[in-house]
């Protein structure tokens, strides 16, 4: 009998999430999705309802042993740290550090610890796949995103760090999927040109018509995900040649 595909994808009940959680099912996977709502928009999906923003609810998950559960009897198990916050969008000094607090949680430790999880609990799993959702600001600094910046630059190095670990079948790598018509965009919409100085160019990116749809974007991120070169880059974008 054939072993099954499997995936794992974080904040899926929205925007980005919810469209690679659609689309990799569409491809034949088995999809598990971590997230604080639930998606009524995706059938067939498996969902776990659990505030990735606390670390204790997640540490908890894995150690009920669900994770295993999931992935150890696969053929190909992946993967995809999709959850994120923008906020807190404001020069230093003026981030609430309640916000940044909740932001290193969310952007840093949770894909951190589910990766380190994932690995543990799929050593008898053929294909491994691990892939970040990064973004430009990981590699160019924005005013008013330092939090954000800094916690996409972490994803970034920590793919480069665990592909030096040279871990049996496992292929890693951190993805900027480019600027996508989401909920994060209406927020960075929203900030105030003092807080954000480059939200101009924001808005008009929605006005032209230059956001990538969810689906759109959803597609192309499976496609660099399943093919057979993915790992190859550590760290790369939609947009690159």
């Amino acid at each position: 009998m054939n072993r099954p595909l499997r995936a794992i994808v974080t904040g899926h009940s929205k925007g980005l999430g919810q469209a690679l959680a659609s689309e990799l099912l569409s491809r034949g996977f088995d999809v598990l999705g971590l997230s604080r709502s639930h998606s009524a928009d995706v059938t067939g999906l498996r969902q776990v309802t659990i505030d990735l923003s606390d670390s204790a609810a997640l540490l908890a998950w894995i150690e009920s042993g669900s994770l295993k559960a999931f992935v150890g009897d696969a053929e190909q198990a992946v993967v995809v740290n999709n959850a994120g916050v923008v906020s807190p969008v404001k020069p230093l000094g003026k981030q609430a550090n309640v916000e940044i607090a909740r932001a290193v949680e969310l952007n840093i430790s949770v894909p951190l610890i589910l990766s380190n999880a994932f690995i543990a609990a799929s050593d008898e799993v053929p294909d491994r796949r691990i892939m970040h959702i990064s973004s430009g600001a990981g590699r160019v600094g924005y005013a008013g995103w330092s939090v954000y910046c800094a916690t996409k630059a972490a994803l970034d190095h920590h793919a480069r760090a665990v592909h030096e670990d040279a871990i049996t079948n496992l292929r890693i790598s951190s993805l900027a999927p480019g600027v996508i018509d989401t909920g994060m965009q209406e927020d960075l919409r929203a900030c105030s040109a003092d807080d954000f100085p480059d939200i101009a160019r924001f808005r008009d990116l929605k006005t032209s018509g230059q956001l990538a749809s969810p689906g759109a974007t959803a597609a192309t991120v499976v496609d660099a995900l399943l093919s057979d070169s993915f790992g190859q880059k550590l760290v790369s974008d939609v947009r690159d040649p």
